[in-house]
């Protein structure tokens, strides 16, 4: 029996099993406009949330989007994870915490 029967292509932090996404590394001058403008070129966004510190709302560098479907949200990774986007490389990946992982 063969070890691994994984089909090899670039690891995903987290796979993507909900129309939910994380999105990392974002630039503090990122709005949640500019993620509903980025995000539906890959397909249509139903939300994005920029995740702020309550006491001054500046953001934390990290955003949640969430898409239309899997699918999109799928898209979304491949296109869109490692992109520059105002001067850092983003990290998409699913979110945490929605699904469990099978493990």
């Amino acid at each position: 029996l063969q070890p691994s029967s994984r089909p090899s292509r670039k690891p995903e932090a987290v796979e993507v099993t909900t129309p939910r996404l994380y999105v990392g590394n974002l630039s503090f001058d990122a709005s949640e406009s500019d993620l509903f403008e980025l995000f539906n070129g890959v397909g249509a966004v139903q939300n994005a949330e920029v995740v702020t510190y309550k006491h001054n709302q500046r953001s934390k560098g990290f955003a949640f989007v969430q898409m239309q479907s899997v699918e999109e949200a799928k898209r979304a990774v491949t296109e869109l994870h490692d992109k520059e986007f105002l001067g850092r490389k983003l990290v998409v990946s699913g979110a945490k915490g929605d699904s469990h992982a099978r493990e």
